[in-house]
């Protein structure tokens, strides 16, 4: 039986474990972040391969020197999609269609805010480059509010240690629908749409993220929206990815990706989807 690091212990691992035993692999939890790691004795045992490099990069590091396998997603695919500007540009290059966006490296002058914020109809999204769960995610409908909002990152972004001094101007598509497509070793293997409820709506929320209050349902989602996800996947290079699109009338583009997706319910994805990840476990503990 083959053995699968998990580095998480959330719903993706809880749901891994019986599918994937059923397929003679047995899924087990690395836990590589708040705890203590003897370095030259180090508390993990042999596995065949990893599933997704762990969230922080710094402990991941030691995780991946000491269990010293090859894993389904890497640190560099990983690293690919959390950078949000870095995976829009590689899109864009690739003629998969994005938001029309804007990257900030701080500091810049005001100026150049205003000319950014110009080239953009408002309202503007304002995202921090490299969080996830659309935590730090703003709207700006004027230039004050944009400003204001870009002060509070002025303020995080003046302290030394903080790593990543960009975030993003993106337009804003109202009444977009909002699609989560799993793809998996280049096909397409689901989509939920994210939904949030009628009285969220109502309160002003805008953001569809699942961790705000968003309820995620199946969809059969069309072949020319699978195809776009499955370019983008392609373009990344990323085995299993979560590719966010949003869909207006006349449109549709890629938001974000998510190279560490959680694997929701089996009922959300296309039959045969837990033979295909044994099959590339087993592939990736193979190369």
């Amino acid at each position: 039986m083959r053995r699968l690091a998990v580095a998480t212990n959330a719903e993706t691992y809880e749901r891994m474990q019986g599918p994937l035993a059923d397929r003679d692999i047995a899924v087990e939890h690395v836990r590589t972040r708040e705890r203590t790691v003897h370095l030259t004795d180090p508390p993990w045992a042999a596995f065949d391969a990893g599933f997704v490099f762990p969230p922080r990069l710094m402990e991941g590091g030691v995780a991946d020197a000491a269990l010293a396998v090859p894993w389904v997603n890497d640190r560099e695919a990983v690293l690919r999609s959390r950078n949000k500007a870095g995976a829009i540009a590689r899109l864009a290059a690739a003629d998969v269609p994005v938001p029309e966006t804007v990257m900030v490296s701080n500091p810049v002058d005001e100026s150049d805010l205003v000319a950014a914020f110009e080239r953009l109809d408002p309202p503007v999204v304002v995202k921090p480059n490299s969080t996830t769960r659309g935590v730090g995610v703003a709207k700006a409908g004027d230039l004050d509010s944009l400003l204001g909002v870009v002060d509070y990152l002025d303020l995080v972004h003046d302290f030394r240690a903080t790593g990543d001094k960009s975030f993003l101007l993106q337009e804003y598509l109202p009444g977009a629908t909002d699609y989560r497509v799993m793809v998996l070793d280049g096909e397409y293997v689901g989509a939920v749409e994210r939904r949030l409820p009628d009285d969220a709506l109502a309160a002003g929320q805008w953001k569809h993220n699942v961790h705000r209050g968003a309820e995620a349902s199946r969809v059969d989602l069309d072949p020319e929206l699978r195809e776009l996800a499955e370019r983008t996947a392609d373009a990344l290079d990323i085995p299993f990815l979560g590719v966010d699109l949003l869909v207006t009338d006349d449109r549709a583009v890629v938001n974000e990706t998510n190279a560490r997706p959680t694997i929701d319910d089996a009922d959300k994805y296309v039959d045969g989807f837990w033979d295909d990840l044994a099959d590339l476990v087993r592939r990736t503990a193979d190369a």
